[in-house]
């Protein structure tokens, strides 16, 4: 499979950082473009004295990825950034589309139960309607936090 075009979309979180850290090393090994990517989303309705902090936020965003644009300005990588608005999943798949890319790496929360019910999967929504192939990666499992996918771990001798 030749790789000429990587698209990384983050929301910053901890699960995102290590997504790019694949992408990067991806990046560098096939000599690939990175599309750094984050979708803002707006509130469904917006009172004039919220529209000034959404336009800070929007900046905020900006600054975020040109701080991880330029932690990708290596001799070897060739990183751009994108900053689009609307819904993650769909603005993630028309991004895919318009530039092509050959492959999507990106973070997956992991989420079960309620959670995954309410918040949706945005991993789980571009891998099931993209049409390049689509990397998830995981993020490490906090102490603390429940889980049905935590691993369960057998006691010898009862």
């Amino acid at each position: 499979m030749k790789i000429k075009t990587i698209l990384y979309p983050t929301d910053f979180s901890e699960c995102s950082q290590k997504a790019l850290q694949v992408a990067f090393s991806l990046a560098r090994d096939y000599k690939a473009r990175l599309v750094v990517l984050h979708v803002a989303t707006p509130p469904p309705f917006i009172t004039y004295g919220e529209f000034e902090k959404a336009l800070h936020e929007t900046g905020a965003y900006r600054n975020q990825l040109e701080d991880m644009l330029r932690e990708c300005q290596l001799p070897d990588c060739n990183a751009e950034f994108r900053l689009e608005e609307g819904d993650p999943a769909r603005e993630i798949l028309n991004v895919a589309a318009a530039i092509p890319c050959d492959i999507i790496v990106m973070g997956m929360h992991g989420r079960t139960g309620l959670k995954r019910l309410l918040m949706g999967s945005v991993s789980e929504k571009v891998a099931r309607q993209a049409v390049c192939p689509v990397l998830t990666v995981s993020a490490p499992f906090v102490k603390g936090e429940t889980s049905s996918e935590t691993p369960v771990q057998e006691t010898a001798g009862r």
